[in-house]
C-alpha cells in the first residue's frame, strides 16, 4: 500500500475550491497514477474523516509563451473529495476559509 502522503500532494487553494467547501467538497492535487480508492483511503487516514465520494480530473498541459521562449504548464491530476455530513477538514478552515 502506498503512503497516504505520496498520494495526496497538496490542497488546491482557489476561489472555486473554497466555494465548494460549503457543499462539503475539498479539492486536492494528487499523484497522476492514484486511483479513486487510493485517494479515498489516503484522505481518510490523513484527516480522520469519512469520504462519501471522489471525483477526479486530469488537467492537461497548456502551451505558454513569453517573448521568444516557449514552454508549457505542468500536467496534473485533481481530486474533488466529498465528505460525510458533519465532517470537515480544519486545514481549509484557517484564516482564508474564515473570511468567506
Amino acid at each position: 500500500m502506498k503512503d497516504p502522503h505520496d498520494v495526496i500532494l497538496r490542497p488546491v487553494i482557489s476561489e472555486k475550491s473554497y466555494s465548494l467547501i460549503d457543499q462539503n467538497k475539498y479539492t486536492f492535487i494528487v499523484d497522476p497514477r492514484a486511483s479513486k480508492t487510493e485517494i479515498r483511503q489516503a484522505v481518510e487516514q490523513i484527516f480522520n474523516v469519512r469520504v462519501t465520494g471522489v471525483n477526479t480530473l486530469k488537467v492537461r498541459r497548456k502551451p505558454k509563451r513569453q517573448g521568444w521562449t516557449r514552454g508549457h504548464t505542468p500536467q496534473r491530476k485533481k481530486a474533488v473529495v466529498t465528505l460525510a455530513v458533519g465532517d470537515s477538514i480544519e486545514f481549509f478552515e484557517g484564516p482564508l476559509g474564515s473570511n468567506r
